[in-house]
């Protein structure tokens, strides 16, 4: 396998390729590749942030680059919404431009937002509620902006080979984090928005002639819990969490690949084994507090005793392993519980 190269490395070889004299427009179109899109795009998950993007050598499209032999101008950007990319990416291509690749509109239906109100216990907070916002805006306003989006990629990129790729179901029926409180049926409800938004996206590549790569059957057994996890589950830091690790990036590296450029990808087994030990830590506090007015105020209304709330985020934060063990399994039961009971 071609050695990963840098991200300078990269943009050097962008910038030689797209400056030098003696390459056709033709040349310099076979080997230009800008990355558009997202979290997903930038590499968010592997543990190699290099900047404030998070654009990493380990994401998917550095991978394709540096094996293929790709100028690649690295856009993707964690964070980005559709119209991040049309205001703030879209200026890398032109009429040169060869490959395009993206994953793109998590954010725009809160992705962030939303898994961390599933991730609280029942008795504090919306998780449904929160799932149908971003389907109504999914809904509502992601035809059009997606319209939009592909629209402008194609004018700005006539040439181009661009190709769309979705995103993994990240859950598979069962929480095993320790701090985090996901129901089996929040789980299914959030796969279940995942596979429209995903139905959506490459729904709207497709009419628009470009390539599209769906990944979920790929991830379908290396969900969060899985044996082998090709998506961190809670992590440190933060914006570590439900993102691809590196073994993920290069399943979709591996995917991509054939419908950007016409050809596979080799990885290696233990490459892929190496990048899975080698994804984000696990978190080592609750992202939320149990003591919270909010949790308080919920626990009292389906008779959970505050004062073992208070015990127990404190077991939580206090780094003993075995407190933690214990206070999560009670958690747990406490949730169940809750949701028991408010869906009654």
């Amino acid at each position: 396998m071609t050695r990963t190269r840098t991200l300078s490395a990269v943009a050097a070889s962008a910038a030689a390729l797209l400056a030098g004299t003696s390459l056709t427009a033709a040349d310099a179109a076979s080997n230009s590749y800008v990355a558009l899109g997202d979290s997903y795009s930038a590499g968010v998950g592997t543990k190699s942030k290099v900047d404030s993007c998070y654009r990493s050598t380990f994401g998917y499209p550095a991978l394709i680059a540096a094996a293929k032999g790709l100028a690649l101008n690295y856009q993707a950007c964690s964070g980005a919404t559709v119209a991040d990319v049309q205001n703030n990416q879209l200026g890398a291509l032109n009429s040169t431009t060869g490959y395009v690749s993206i994953t793109i509109g998590g954010n725009d239906v809160g992705f962030a937002s939303v898994l961390t109100e599933c991730a609280k216990p029942a008795w504090m907070s919306d998780c449904q509620t929160k799932i149908n916002g971003g389907l109504n805006i999914l809904r509502g306003q992601m035809p059009a902006r997606y319209d939009s989006l592909f629209s402008s990629i194609r004018s700005k990129a006539p040439n181009a080979k661009v190709v769309v790729a979705s995103y993994p179901r990240i859950f598979n029926g069962e929480d095993c984090n320790a701090l985090t409180w996901f129901s089996p049926q929040e789980q299914t409800s959030l796969n279940s928005a995942t596979d429209e938004l995903d139905t959506l996206l490459l729904g709207k590549a497709t009419s628009r002639g470009f390539g599209t790569v769906d990944v979920r059957s790929s991830f379908n057994t290396h969900r969060v819990c899985d044996t082998t996890e090709w998506i961190n589950g809670l992590s440190y830091p933060i914006e570590e969490s439900y993102h691809p690790n590196r073994a993920g990036n290069q399943s979709y590296a591996a995917l991509v690949a054939p419908k950007l450029v016409g050809s596979t990808l080799r990885t290696s087994t233990a490459s892929t084994s190496d990048s899975a030990r080698t994804g984000a830590q696990p978190a080592t506090e609750p992202p939320f507090s149990l003591t919270s007015p909010e949790s308080i105020a919920g626990a009292k209304k389906v008779g959970i005793n505050p004062a073992e709330l208070k015990r127990l985020d404190a077991d939580l934060r206090s780094g003993d392993g075995v407190r933690v063990q214990s206070a999560t399994k009670r958690v747990k039961q406490l949730d169940a519980m809750a949701e028991a009971k408010l869906r009654s």
